[in-house]
């Protein structure tokens, strides 16, 4: 080709070339990237992601005794791989790696992905980021339940670095905690799963729907339990746990002496009489011995709504104003409590027996901004888990991180 030709051409696809060209990371040339018809477009990109979602987006509970049939054809997969040792490590070279790269570690991460099933056998494997890869890594972190972006990020290269072993043995560990739990179960149910930071709505066998959810940190824990979700309370006042009080507020009350009026939280003697923040010695515990309540509000920290079950730790649901926090991959934030994605759905589901409560009438009073509490007609079983792998019926694994060590420690029984 001739230089003026070549330029020419290469104004006519300037449009095309500046986000290729965007994408390309350091050793990929011009040349690199339209000469193997490596650029998948937006559309392309996010069919993959959708395939991937599907993959396990099935209907069967992850407590259940289906859950416990699948988890028993995964072991019989993972058994006879691990004995025949596993697959390698993907080296640190693959860090960042994405669709239309060419690099040695992109043979290691074909190989890798080979190896859990999410890519395809083949004859020959290269080293070039193609469109078949993109779609097998945006698969494996659907599974391990990263964002799915189609670049091995820090979260996907940690967990594609996490051995067969180690694996086999979660597999092993929550086919016994769901065989023990899925005899107890009533027909209409909600599972908590803690690892995996959501929720299941679960009727007749089948999950109704699911909602992202943040849990405890490791430093605070959401608890292991089993209970009834028996009321909702509409635009609630947030009466801030005695544990919050020590570990949190007394440092924000240091750090900004504003902070209790710009939040909106009052404090209460033991006889229900208003006291002023200058009216504590924030130099020392003394807050702890009163009572801190935060008025219904945008920055109310229930959000619009609060669900109760009768518990002993004095945990609960809840709605939240912070839902950023829903979109990130590690959802461990909270004091242990848990907020709900789509919450207005979700208390939708919970009242279904109380007539009239269908999402539109709960957004209108979320709106009111109404103080209203509703008893639940039909009190919804409540389940707080911890199950870190899975499988379902398509055959696809899931697995999540061991966030409170119960698999390192080999718990089985939460005896709740």
């Amino acid at each position: 080709m001739k230089r003026r030709d070549f330029i020419r051409v290469l104004s006519l696809a300037a449009g095309g070339l500046v986000p290729m060209l965007a994408r390309a990371q350091e050793g990929d040339s011009i040349w690199d990237m339209m000469s193997r018809g490596r650029v998948l477009n937006e559309a392309d990109r996010e069919a993959n992601s959708v395939a991937a979602m599907q993959a396990i987006d099935t209907v069967e509970p992850v407590l259940s005794y289906d859950t416990a049939n699948n988890l028993l054809l995964a072991i019989a997969q993972y058994e006879p791989f691990v004995v025949a040792g596993g697959w390698d490590e993907v080296p640190q070279e693959a860090y960042q790696l994405i669709l239309g790269n060419s690099r040695a570690a992109v043979v290691a991460l074909k190989r890798r992905l080979i190896s859990s099933a999410d890519l395809a056998m083949a004859d020959r494997v290269d080293d070039v980021f193609d469109a078949p890869l993109d779609a097998a890594l945006r698969r494996f972190q659907a599974r391990h339940g990263l964002q799915i972006t189609g670049q091995v990020d820090e979260a996907t290269w940690h967990a594609l670095n996490v051995p067969a072993e180690a694996r086999l043995h979660q597999l092993r560990l929550n086919l016994l905690r769901v065989q023990a739990m899925a005899p107890r179960l009533a027909d209409r149910y909600v599972v908590v799963n803690i690892p995996a930071a959501s929720i299941e709505t679960v009727e007749g066998g089948m999950v109704a729907r699911r909602h992202t959810a943040v849990v405890g940190r490791i430093d605070r824990q959401t608890p292991i339990l089993k209970s009834n979700i028996h009321q909702i309370n509409f635009n609630p006042f947030w009466n801030v746990p005695k544990s919050i009080i020590r570990r949190d507020l007394i440092k924000y009350m240091n750090e900004n002496p504003n902070y209790l009026t710009e939040q909106r939280i009052r404090i209460y003697d033991g006889k229900g009489t208003e006291l002023q923040p200058t009216d504590i010695n924030w130099a020392t515990e003394d807050a702890v011995n009163y009572n801190f309540r935060q008025d219904p509000g945008p920055n109310n920290s229930m959000g619009n709504v609060k669900i109760n079950f009768p518990n002993e730790h004095a945990v609960y649901m809840h709605d939240t104003p912070t839902k950023g926090l829903f979109g990130e991959n590690s959802r461990f934030y909270s004091s242990g409590c848990v907020r709900v994605d789509q919450v207005q759905d979700f208390v939708a589901w919970v009242l279904r027996d109380n007539g009239d409560w269908g999402a539109p009438e709960i957004g209108s009073v979320f709106a009111s901004g109404e103080r209203l509490d509703v008893s639940v007609k039909s009190p919804v079983e409540l389940h707080f888990t911890y199950i870190s792998a899975w499988a379902n019926r398509q055959g696809t694994v899931s697995f999540r991180d061991d966030v409170y060590e119960f698999d390192k420690a080999g718990k089985v029984s939460f005896e709740v």
